[in-house]
């Protein structure tokens, strides 16, 4: 029987909360140019002389709220979420994770994978929705390190899944088990981008930020569009709940800078449904992310609960996010193998 590579791949995480080791995650994060699209240079002068001076410090203390016994959540359960694909897929197959940013690194989970002399790679993002920062420079890392290999099997990669009905029903079973009829209005609340990213990113040039309410229309032009994989993610989500159109909001999270970045902006639409529609509690689904991470149980669970409670607001509830969920491991197994050509 062939032996099937599979390569598991994450944002990534620094190896640990002190501010040395947040500052060199930072630092290559940032200096990517699909994270960042300025000119080497100016790249070089903002990360390494402003953005990582100042944030590290400010980070690492976050960081250190997010830590558990197991360390990063994200890595803790990326690890988990391996482990359980290579038990659902037995002896066939060689599961590896890698994080694009920090380590594992996917030089040496595809170096680990080269050696085992895997037929065939599947290279499997854990980004539901396509990016160009995120599932685009996870492929164009995987291609360089392959690049350099005498020899290269065979390879698959997976673009994105935002409406996979498997994935989709976990997220909406996890919000079913918090009871929606606790709570005023549903939120699903995206990482977010800059603007240019999306209009750099439509090869037509004739729709995104062209069209009224581009991002909610599915179109030829759109189709890989982040912004839209994440209203279709949000969509389905909401079918599956059997939630009326003005029951929940669609909004983005985590800017950084002063560019613009596709709206509307998480903590505005918060205010607004307190400070417009009374809202007193919320309930926030954060379906970019299939691991919770400093995003969402920091981000939303800590920062945006103490700024909806400044609003009048009462509480922001997170939805657990995929994590170990058995069925989720199940859902990737199953995909890594309709996603592969020798796979029986």
């Amino acid at each position: 029987m062939p032996k099937i590579g599979v390569l598991l791949i994450n944002l990534g995480t620094p190896d640990d909360p002190s501010v040395k080791a947040v500052g060199k995650y930072l630092k290559e994060f940032l200096m990517d140019f699909r994270v960042i699209d300025k000119p080497a240079w100016l790249r070089h002068i903002l990360v390494k002389g402003l953005i990582v001076p100042f944030r590290s410090r400010a980070s690492a203390k976050l960081y250190k709220q997010l830590w558990t016994e197991e360390g990063s959540p994200l890595k803790h359960y990326g690890y988990k979420l391996a482990e359980g694909v290579q038990n659902q897929l037995g002896e066939d197959f060689h599961i590896e994770l890698a994080m694009r940013y920090q380590s594992p690194s996917i030089e040496s989970a595809i170096d680990k994978l080269i050696t085992a002399q895997v037929d065939e790679l599947v290279v499997f993002p854990l980004f539901p929705q396509y990016a160009s920062s995120s599932t685009g420079s996870a492929h164009e890392e995987v291609m360089r390190v392959l690049s350099k290999q005498l020899i290269i099997p065979p390879v698959r990669m997976v673009n994105s899944y935002p409406t996979d009905p498997r994935m989709i029903k976990i997220y909406a079973d996890n919000g079913r088990k918090l009871n929606l009829d606790d709570y005023d209005h549903v939120l699903f609340s995206f990482h977010g981008l800059p603007e240019r990213h999306l209009r750099d990113a439509d090869i037509t040039q004739s729709h995104c930020q062209r069209v009224e309410n581009c991002c909610s229309i599915s179109c030829e032009a759109n189709k890989l569009c982040y912004s839209n994989q994440c209203h279709r993610t949000a969509h389905a989500i909401a079918e599956d709940l059997g939630l009326k159109k003005d029951q929940y909001s669609i909004s983005y999270q985590s800017r950084l800078g002063r560019d613009p970045w596709v709206k509307p902006y998480t903590d505005k639409v918060l205010e607004e449904r307190h400070k417009v529609h009374g809202d007193k509690k919320i309930l926030v689904f954060c379906p970019a992310f299939v691991s919770d991470c400093l995003e969402t149980t920091i981000e939303i669970s800590v920062e945006y609960q103490e700024e909806f409670e400044e609003f009048g607001g009462d509480h922001v509830q997170l939805v657990p996010s995929l994590n170990d969920n058995p069925e989720w491991i199940k859902t990737v197994a199953e995909m890594v193998k309709e996603n592969s050509v020798l796979a029986e």
